[in-house]
């Protein structure tokens, strides 16, 4: 399976070294000179490629940058991409970082919003974990304490295909239902940055409030910027569990 990936920050790098490592043919861009990316491909175990070339003739493509870089991306990078090329995205609506962005400040489903910049359906996956966490704490298939994560969209195939790469990273994956539905495992709530596994991850997307993601997400944000030094990994991970019961009871 071929793989694209578009934005190498810390989650993008990740993935792109995850999904190197289990075999997959991975290409990757980003916004740095070629020399630069070239370097960093290399690192990963990729391809370094154009924006064009990144996604041409591969089966899924993963979108890795900040909500704000979503409506900058040219707005027909996909147009010759076959429409059953499956369409990753891995946004996180960060107020402080992104700006204000209206139509997600009045409410609007991150993964929705996304889908409609880009004009193409996509599934959301790989954007509650740490980075950290999915470089590092990635365990063989049945191994005590797999760390699992969500994948939400309205096509069942691709989702299915997803989690095959979900699993191949090192991790369970937990159908989160419809991208309507994948604010249950944004920022703010219990599914986020609380690494869990099938069965915790399961019951904390239930028991999701969409009401109060917001409010959490900005009341953990602050804590981390204010830290200083700096939180470590763990410290990231005790702090979002503390702000639910169920998972504080784990911290």
């Amino acid at each position: 399976m071929k793989i694209g990936i578009i934005g190498l920050g810390d989650v993008g790098s990740g993935i792109a070294r995850k999904l190197a490592a289990a075999g997959y043919e991975v290409k990757v861009n980003n916004r740095k000179q070629p020399d630069e990316l070239a370097l960093k491909a290399k690192e990963l175990g990729a391809t370094p490629a154009t924006l064009e070339e990144v996604v041409k003739d591969v089966d899924i493509i993963f979108i890795c940058v900040p909500a704000i870089a979503i409506p900058l991306l040219p707005k027909d990078f996909l147009k010759n991409v076959p429409p059953d090329v499956i369409i990753v995205e891995t946004t996180n609506y960060y107020p402080f970082r992104d700006g204000g962005i209206e139509e997600l400040e009045k409410g609007k489903v991150e993964s929705v919003w996304v889908a409609e910049q880009l004009g193409r359906p996509v599934i959301k996956a790989f954007n509650e974990l740490p980075a950290y966490a999915l470089e590092h704490l990635g365990k063989a298939k049945g191994e005590d304490g797999r760390i699992a994560i969500a994948v939400s969209g309205d096509d069942e195939k691709a989702k299915q295909i997803v989690s095959r790469l979900i699993n191949d990273t090192g991790f369970d994956a937990v159908d989160a239902g419809s991208i309507s539905e994948s604010w249950r495992h944004q920022p703010g709530t219990p599914a986020y940055c609380t690494e869990l596994n099938a069965a915790e991850l399961k019951k904390a997307l239930a028991e999701a409030v969409k009401e109060k993601s917001s409010s959490t997400r900005e009341f953990a944000i602050n804590k981390i910027i204010k830290s200083n030094p700096p939180p470590s990994h763990e410290e990231i991970v005790k702090l979002h569990r503390s702000l639910f019961t169920e998972n504080a009871q784990k911290s």
